[in-house]
């Protein structure tokens, strides 16, 4: 069992999130890949209108995945806080509440997606030589909800009891996966973006299996009939918790689908350029991912031990790692990035290269800037993991005040490259939201453990 959980309540802070880290990153950079590769093949096989269509659809997967990926993340800091606090019995029955808080949400968030998505596309602006595209794969996608709410709530306890290693192999079977089923279905099917949202579901189903016979392994998560009593007050707790987290991813993704109307709006080739850059965006915030998850965990676990001395020293470690990084991927980025893009797009020499002097300025304003995204995610996560949620819920509602101020007045102002600072400027809203309530919620913590 000790293999499988790690207590980040002894030790260094500095080298527990980096080693708890790392395994995130990797498992982000197979995840990333395989998402790539999704891009590629259909860019490359299919063409820019297959690519533009994936793009266009790029903000309502991740407002719809955001319901279910949010309330997930929520759910796993109270498995974190019981685990610190070795509460063994409250901690198996909150991942028992959270396996059925979990089942619910997605199939609510199935039946209401399907419904509502093809007026969304149209409202949305939607080009109309891809929509029907666009529509195809939204279809597909959503109809794996719950097989990618299985995955993310079971990947969730993991990272919450300290496991990032099993996460990390679940990405590497589902990029192998994804990958062998996408040459399958696109290049040697002829599926086009159907074969590749059929292989995005299927290689999430697959990481789901494994993550469930490695959770089945470890002692302190056998669980009884007794821990699926519904019991109202940790259902409440459980939902404090995830709802601001759904809610904020909601809100982000709503203000994304005002920039992607407007970007919409500057014809396909704008959007196919948007499309490749916003692929890579996967890639900019892959470290920042995994140092947000090992964020919450270590706060988690230390704020269920009483360690508030040792959350602060860990933050900062967290906070001086975080740039360290960010600055090296954005040196790479504005170096390599052209060429780089490259690989998501083909057809005609003229058309090529006006999507990628498009696709290759919006990359080289978020390089520049990557390092305001990282604290963002130091901030937040770790505010998250002192049980806060209704603070980055709050930065989420920056982040969206932001985007669509800058969307819709500063391209009116300098012309449709003003739509490549929306997201700069949501970061740093949300950034500094997050940096100033966090030294005030850590005063509060220090003074109360000075006086008792």
């Amino acid at each position: 069992m000790a293999s499988k959980v790690k207590d980040m309540t002894s030790g260094s802070p500095g080298k527990l999130i980096l080693t708890f880290a790392i395994p995130l990153m990797l498992g982000n950079v197979f995840q990333q890949f395989y998402t790539m590769v999704d891009t590629m093949v259909v860019g490359q096989v299919v063409g820019v209108e297959a690519l533009a269509a994936l793009g266009a659809t790029d903000w309502l997967v991740w407002l719809v995945l955001g319901v279910a990926t949010g309330m997930t993340q929520g759910f796993s800091i109270l498995v974190s806080q019981y685990y610190g606090s070795r509460e063994w019995d409250k901690l198996k029955k909150s991942v028992a509440h959270s396996y059925m808080l979990t089942a619910v949400v997605a199939l609510i968030v199935l039946a209401v997606s399907q419904l509502v998505i093809h007026r969304v596309m149209i409202f949305l602006n939607t080009p109309e030589n891809i929509i029907d595209m666009s529509m195809l794969y939204l279809r597909i996608v959503f109809c794996g909800i719950p097989v990618i709410s299985a995955y993310n709530i079971l990947a969730a306890i993991l990272r919450a009891m300290g496991n990032s290693r099993s996460p990390l192999l679940a990405m590497i079977l589902a990029a192998v996966i994804n990958i062998s089923l996408d040459l399958l279905f696109v290049a040697v099917f002829g599926w086009g973006v159907a074969g590749a949202a059929i292989a995005t579901v299927l290689a999430q189903g697959f990481s789901a299996v494994y993550c469930f016979f490695v959770l089945r392994k470890i002692d302190l998560l056998h669980l009884e009939k007794k821990h699926f009593r519904l019991e109202g007050g940790l259902i409440y707790r459980l939902f404090y918790l995830g709802a601001p987290i759904a809610m904020q991813n909601v809100i982000i993704s709503i203000g994304g689908l005002v920039v992607q109307y407007v970007v919409n709006g500057y014809g396909f080739l704008f959007v196919a350029g948007f499309t490749a850059t916003n692929k890579l965006y996967g890639v900019l915030e892959l470290a920042a991912i995994s140092y947000g998850y090992a964020m919450t965990t270590y706060v988690g676990q230390n704020l269920g031990a009483g360690e508030i001395r040792r959350i602060k020293k860990g933050v900062f470690s967290g906070t001086i790692m975080a740039l360290i990084t960010s600055f090296a991927i954005s040196v790479i980025m504005i170096l390599a990035g052209r060429n780089i893009l490259a690989l998501f797009v083909s057809g005609e020499a003229e058309q090529v290269k006006q999507v990628l002097d498009i696709a290759y300025k919006y990359l080289f304003i978020m390089a520049c800037f990557l390092w305001v995204l990282y604290l963002l995610y130091v901030y937040r996560s770790s505010i998250q993991g002192l049980g806060n949620t209704v603070i980055p819920l709050a930065s989420g509602i920056a982040e969206f005040i932001m985007r669509i101020s800058v969307a819709l007045l500063l391209p009116k102002l300098i012309g449709q490259n003003g739509i490549f600072y929306a997201e700069i400027c949501a970061w740093t809203g949300a950034a500094l939201l997050l940096g100033i309530s966090y030294a005030w919620i850590i005063r509060g913590y220090t003074t109360e453990q000075t006086v008792v």
